[in-house]
């Protein structure tokens, strides 16, 4: 066996997304379809479930599994009865990846446009509970002008309720 020439995998970013879901297989396939992932490999246990998958979007891995009776966070956002979190995927097009995505499942969660961060982007949840915010970017703002932008924002959305 040789030595580790890196403590952190070739191709791997510092942080990595681990996704946990009822039907692994099925979300792979999901994964694949809606946005153009590539699997890189997969890890089966004697009952067939996913104990780990590695797939590939863009120049980022992510990882994924099925629910796992394990008390240390082996369930899924469908399990739970939702999620506190959001992938942030960016992509050239935007648009395209996001109806790709509704086509092949997934719910609109916020519609695709431009937003005051410099963002084209829109969320949605896939089949397994996970939220998706697809985007591309749009424009280059300095902090000032994203706060400034951030509070015109807010004063337009309080004036509206």
């Amino acid at each position: 066996m040789a030595k580790a020439k890196s403590p952190i995998p070739e191709g791997q970013h510092t942080v990595s997304v681990h996704l946990v879901c009822k039907n692994a297989d099925k979300a792979i396939d999901f994964y694949k379809k809606a946005f153009g992932a590539t699997e890189l490999d997969r890890f089966a246990g004697p009952d067939g479930k996913i104990m780990h998958a590695t797939l590939k979007l863009g120049d980022a891995k992510f990882f994924l599994n099925d629910e796992m009776p394990m008390p240390e966070g082996g369930k899924s956002p469908l399990t739970l009865g939702g999620t506190p979190v959001t992938i942030n995927f960016y992509t050239p097009d935007s648009d395209k990846i996001f109806k790709q995505a509704i086509a092949a499942g997934a719910k609109e969660v916020m519609p695709i446009t431009d937003q005051f961060w410099g963002d084209h982007y829109g969320i949605v949840r896939d089949p397994f509970g996970h939220n998706w915010a697809i985007a591309h970017r749009v424009e280059d703002l300095t902090s000032a002008e994203m706060n400034k932008r951030g509070q015109e924002f807010m004063a337009k959305m309080a004036q509206q309720r």
